[in-house]
Order: structure tokens, then sequence, then C-alpha cells
């Protein structure tokens, strides 16, 4: 910004451009000068001017928005004055883009009385896009299907005849469902029960089809939350596994049962010794 803006006052000397790089820029000067050397043709120069000053007022606007959309959050009655309950989870040390100045964390935890952000994927950004959507009433919502009903998460009762045509999720246009969706698309590299949860499923479905069951398992968490005020806490990312490889065991027992077996675990030292090869006859 310090070199466009210079540029529009005028300046036109590549090395004095170059010169006011940022110092985390890890381009020499020389190469940026190189970049900077060119035709400036007085009709770019024009709408150049144009956009920087039209990006100047957007910055203002954008300031006074978030000054209106805090005045608006201060308006609710708050159901606590305590801080947010302190977590080991690592939350971002960078801000994320869009987000306001003030504190909407506080906020949002002050106005439901839950830290909805202790469920991974969920930031104090998508908490507030779910809560504009869905309000502050929980009994607009008996129970958690009517809720991921109207989100849209649930699948499909596509019914003829007795038959199940079609279990695909309904169409529907609604910002809370984007909202989750997002979350469960941050979770692909989170080391976490949600993340491990996400990425069996991905393997399995592919990543559209996880992402949308993933939204519906964050969706149900978030109600369970809003209806219960219970606090989340995250299992760790082989609590999911665990409970796949025991889902697994049950299924070969069953089936083994069906076909008269039993299943007999290794002992160590049978795990350990080789076997013997078996030859042609």
């Amino acid at each position: 910004m310090t070199i466009i803006k210079a540029i529009v006052a005028g300046e036109r000397n590549p090395l004095i451009l170059a010169s006011l790089k940022d110092p985390r820029i890890k381009s020499s000067a020389a190469e940026i000068a190189k970049a900077l050397t060119g035709d400036y043709r007085a009709e770019h120069l024009f709408v150049l001017k144009q956009e920087l000053s039209l990006y100047e007022v957007y910055k203002k606007e954008i300031v006074a928005l978030d000054a209106e959309i805090e005045q608006c959050l201060a308006s609710f009655e708050p159901k606590t004055l305590n801080a947010p309950p302190a977590t080991i989870k690592k939350r971002r040390k960078k801000p994320t883009a869009n987000h306001p100045p003030f504190d909407l964390h506080k906020y949002i935890y002050h106005i439901t009385g839950v830290d909805f952000t202790l469920i991974d994927g969920l930031d104090a950004l998508s908490v507030q896009t779910i809560l504009s959507e869905v309000g502050l009433n929980r009994e607009r919502f008996p129970t958690v299907k009517h809720f991921t009903s109207w989100l849209g998460l649930c699948p499909g009762q596509k019914v003829t005849g007795g038959k199940v045509k079609s279990s695909k999720t309904r169409q529907v246009v609604n910002r809370a469902a984007n909202a989750f969706r997002m979350a469960a698309f941050s979770l692909t590299q989170s080391r976490s029960a949600l993340g491990a949860f996400y990425r069996r499923l991905r393997s399995r479905l592919g990543a559209p089809k996880a992402i949308t069951a993933t939204a519906h398992k964050l969706a149900r968490m978030f109600y369970r939350m809003w209806t219960t005020t219970e606090q989340y806490t995250d299992p760790g990312m082989d609590y999911y596994e665990q409970k796949y490889n025991e889902q697994v065991l049950k299924n070969l027992r069953n089936k083994a049962h069906a076909l008269g077996l039993e299943l007999v675990p290794i002992s160590p030292d049978t795990q350990n010794t080789p076997s013997s090869p078996t030859l042609p006859t």
C-alpha cells in the first residue's frame, strides 16, 4: 500500500519505490525495482487513483459497520457476565479474514452462555453466522432432528412404494448450513476426534459426502450445547478410530456366530512365531 500510494502521489523512480517495501518481503530491492519498471500511462494511473480512493472509502465503511455490530451485540441481554471458560485448546494466533477488531468471542459467550468455539472447526465468526440465522430462541427447534432438517444436513426420505429411492440431502439456501460445511472442511488437518472422523469418512465416501456428514455431526453437537449448556471436550484423535475398530470387531463376531464359529484373539507368543511354509502336494 505504501508503494501504491507513492505511485499515485507521482513517484516513478523504481529504486525509490522498491525501498518502500515491507521488511518481511524476501525479494530483493533490485527484483522489486525491476517489477516496478514500466510505462505509467495516464489512463492507468487514473484508474489506480480511483480504485485506491474506493479502497479507503470501503475501509472506513467497514470500521463503521464493525462499530455498529459491536453496539448491536452489546444491546442483547447477557445470560452471563463471566469470562469464557479456560481451555487448553489451541486457538488461532492470527485472526481470520474479516474478523472484527473487538472481542466477538466474549460477546457471543455473554449472549448465549455457551462457548461454541470449543467445538473443533467452529470459530467466533462461524458461530456468529449460525446464530444470526437460527436466532437465540432454541424453542423454535423442539428436537435435534428438527434442527438438522431445517439446515438441510440430514439424509432425505424419498420413498416410493415402500422402497427408498434417494437419501440425498435437500437443496436449501441456508447461511448457517454453509457455515457448518465450512467448519467441517476446516477439519482436514485437525488433530482432533472430529478431524479423524472427517478423514475416515472422506477415505470411504469422498470429500463432498464427508463434508455433509461431518457438518451434520457438528450441527448436532451445536444443538446439544445450545440446549444443555454443557461444555464440549475433545476426546482425542484416536477416539473415533477406536470406536471404528470396535465396530469392525463386533461385526466379525456376529458373522462368526452366524456361521457357528468363534473369534479367538492371537496370543503374543503365537503372533511372534513364524508360520512354517506349506509345501505343494
